[in-house]
């Protein structure tokens, strides 16, 4: 039998003071029973002594100090965990909300869950098919990377998400994928918009989704991407499944933070964030990669949508040091109208080395990656001094450079977002760029590679 509390000292916001209670844990979850029977949860952020407090999951209103009553369950946060998930849409805190049953849990897990021991870790090194030239032909996403995409307001990173859960894979034929998609903090127009583009293009059948809407409670947006992290622990490392987790945005969650942060008077540290926000992601990031001893893995990308574009912020600056690299996209491109406007001179993925070549993509893969970046940053220089000096000012080659920067952005970058491209497209649409150079310019690929490959003279 569970004990109840008649001692609610105060209530502040979102936060309340219970005296004299024992035997309660930081994290635990608990329950305040109003004089109406109306029942609201709540879960322990600080335990002082004989006092605790709470932060509440729903509003404060209506809480009566000396009738309401308040009982602790002995249990953090947990998510039931089955392979009934897949194809389910999920709230915040794991419950249904596609108006479907519960489902019928293997486990109950609490969703803190461990970073991955470093010593346990296998290095990641399989190459995932995202149909996206600029990702897998520059910035090569791995199995168990941690890849986060930097976007600024009002950029197409929801389209992108969508695209990349919808058409990203494993190229082994026997390798079981799965995507878990947790939309943190977003209007319900663009809930809308993931939940009715999975279920459009049949993706949902391997996904499992969770929303937190921007009005739910700020404790529940710190909860979501955890939950999904735990559906993805149990899908890759009990059933030996490939798994993709796509968490956006990671603004939302670092700005629910700092709200329960500024409400336990906390000092806060950069930007008004609180001192612990690098501890508190690599909790989340670290959760990703792969296990010796199973065949599964966990692929993370987060995204940011970066405050003013600033990659200074403290948000992406702190995911940076974390994550291995990041997709970023560029408002330029943008108002030329491409997408997805993934300005790839600045983006970097640092272990795509170990992602590609024979038997993962093609053996002439990181020859015409090296030669396509070499190009393009050439061709921007010269287009940059065209600006200034004008046409006259180039040689031949610098201009062959810059129209090649041209088709570049507008035939490599610019694919769209129902388009997806195999890694042999990909390679193929490369090569038919670099034929705009002489080919004594292709310094960068080896000489056998270039007779087998070359398009055109």
């Amino acid at each position: 039998m569970l004990k109840e509390y008649r001692t609610i000292q105060e209530v502040a916001g979102p936060l309340m003071l219970v005296r004299k209670v024992s035997d309660v844990k930081y994290d635990e979850l608990g329950e305040v029973a109003l004089p109406n029977g109306e029942i609201r949860r709540c879960k322990v952020l600080e335990v002082n002594g004989t006092d605790v407090l709470v932060q509440l999951f729903e509003s404060s209103a209506g809480i009566n100090l000396a009738q309401s009553k308040v009982r602790f369950l002995g249990r953090g946060l947990e998510f039931g965990v089955s392979m009934d998930m897949l194809g389910r849409v999920f709230d915040g805190l794991g419950r249904p909300a596609d108006n479907g049953p519960e489902i019928l849990p293997d486990e109950r897990r609490n969703i803190n869950g461990l970073p991955m021991n470093p010593a346990a870790r296998v290095y990641p090194e399989e190459f995932i098919q995202t149909g996206i030239s600029s990702i897998d032909g520059l910035n090569t996403l791995v199995r168990g990377q941690k890849l986060p995409i930097f976007s600024g307001s009002g950029l197409p990173h929801a389209q992108l998400a969508a695209q990349i859960a919808r058409q990203a894979k494993v190229l082994a034929a026997d390798a079981q994928f799965a995507v878990v998609f947790a939309a943190i903090g977003i209007t319900f127009e663009e809930a809308d918009f993931f939940i009715s583009d999975f279920k459009r293009t049949g993706a949902i059948d391997r996904t499992v989704l969770f929303i937190n809407l921007a009005n739910d409670p700020a404790i529940e947006r710190i909860a979501t991407p955890r939950m999904a992290l735990t559906a993805a622990e149990y899908l890759a490392f009990e059933k030996d499944m490939h798994v993709l987790v796509i968490l956006t945005d990671i603004t939302n969650y670092a700005e629910a933070l700092r709200e329960v942060s500024a409400a336990r008077k906390e000092v806060p540290g950069r930007r008004g964030y609180p001192g612990y926000l690098y501890t508190d992601l690599a909790t989340m990031y670290e959760r990703a990669g792969r296990h010796m001893g199973s065949r599964g893995s966990i692929t993370l990308i987060p995204i940011l949508s970066m405050p003013e574009d600033d990659k200074t912020h403290p948000i992406p600056d702190l995911t940076g040091y974390i994550t291995e690299g990041q997709i970023i996209l560029s408002r330029e491109l943008y108002r030329k109208n491409i997408h997805p406007p993934i300005d790839v001179l600045p983006s970097l993925s640092r272990l795509k080395d170990k992602g590609i070549g024979p038997g993962k993509t093609r053996e002439d893969h990181a020859g015409t990656m090296n030669q396509l970046f070499a190009a393009y940053a050439r061709g921007k220089e010269a287009k940059e001094l065209m600006t200034i000096l004008g046409e006259a000012a180039l040689s031949d080659i610098d201009k062959l450079y810059a129209k090649f920067a041209d088709e570049f952005e507008k035939q490599y970058v610019n694919q769209g977002y129902g388009e997806n491209r195999s890694i042999e497209q990909t390679l193929d649409l490369g090569w038919k760029l670099l034929a705009i150079l002489p080919k004594s310019e292709l310094k960068r690929i080896k000489p056998e590679f270039i007779e087998k490959y070359r398009v055109g003279e």
